[in-house]
């Protein structure tokens, strides 16, 4: 389920590529050029800032984001050389602090902003001849002349799977967890692959096992930097765990009911967890 404020109903958004013309911003999301550090206004849980009411900032680009419940909402970004504290009332928060904070929606506005702003910094000249790249007018894409070659903004798809073993699903610490986390199989989807034959290459190369049954689930967009989970469950088929020790510490069986410390609800594989829970309790019940 989405995650909202209490008493209110489900924002939505629709990303755009361009405004209207004449069209301006209703809503504004600012950051910095060489972070992914956003601007939220003290003591208030980091939300867009109403374009009107938005201090005088040193802007170097505008980008726009899409409607946030029918208002327009772009992304400003600003001179690294700001510094909030001349403009009392606000604060720098990093992406990854408003993730159990933010809600959903707002959360994907975010991480858009930050997506498209890094594809920006990071594709300033051509990888195949050097020449300086432009930004496209017929679309989102940045063109090198000489080349005429695009470049689009980089989303890595990444599948995620539960394997489920009756009332037992099996969780896996990887190298990279913080310490005491255990979560869903997951990897970059390869060249050539489907993201289903992702998902069962996954499993047989990070703990030895055959599944069956595979399911999708659900997806999120995951900003860090620019992957797509794209999240499934699955049915213990055969093998026995032999983890890969170079991507996991540790891998086993857990019953429902007993489960080690696993990602937040605001992570889809948090919530892939959840569910296998949920069903569980149900037919327990």
């Amino acid at each position: 389920m989405a995650r909202v404020s209490p008493g209110s109903q489900a924002m939505k958004f629709i990303a755009v590529e361009n405004f209207p013309e004449s069209q301006s911003a209703d809503l504004s999301v600012v950051m910095r050029r060489d972070s992914v550090l956003l601007l939220c206004r003290e003591g208030a849980v980091w939300q867009p800032l109403p374009a009107a009411q938005l201090p005088n900032l040193p802007i170097v680009q505008r980008l726009a984001l899409g409607l946030l419940d029918n208002r327009y909402c772009d992304a400003l970004v600003v001179d690294d050389s700001w510094d909030e504290a001349a403009v009392p009332g606000y604060h720098w928060v990093r992406l990854r602090d408003i993730l159990n904070s933010a809600e959903d929606v707002l959360f994907q506005l975010a991480g858009r902003a930050v997506q498209l702003q890094l594809w920006l910094s990071q594709h300033q000249f051509c990888g195949r001849c050097g020449a300086k790249t432009r930004t496209a007018t017929d679309d989102r894409s940045l063109l090198c002349e000489p080349c005429d070659l695009r470049f689009y903004p980089k989303i890595s798809p990444c599948a995620m799977v539960l394997i489920t073993r009756g009332q037992e699903c099996l969780l896996a610490r990887g190298v990279r967890h913080p310490e005491g986390l255990y979560s869903a199989l997951a990897g970059f989807v390869e060249a050539g692959e489907a993201a289903e034959q992702t998902a069962e290459r996954e499993v047989f190369e990070e703990v030895g096992l055959q599944v069956s049954d595979l399911r999708y689930f659900s997806s999120q967009a995951w900003p860090f930097p620019g992957q797509l989970m794209i999240a499934y469950t699955a049915k213990y088929a055969s093998g026995e765990i032999n983890i890969d020790p170079k991507e996991i510490l540790d891998a086993r069986w857990f019953r429902y009911d007993s489960l080690p410390l696993i990602p937040p609800k605001t992570t889809i594989a948090g919530r892939l967890i959840d569910s296998f829970v949920a069903s569980c309790d149900r037919t327990s019940g």
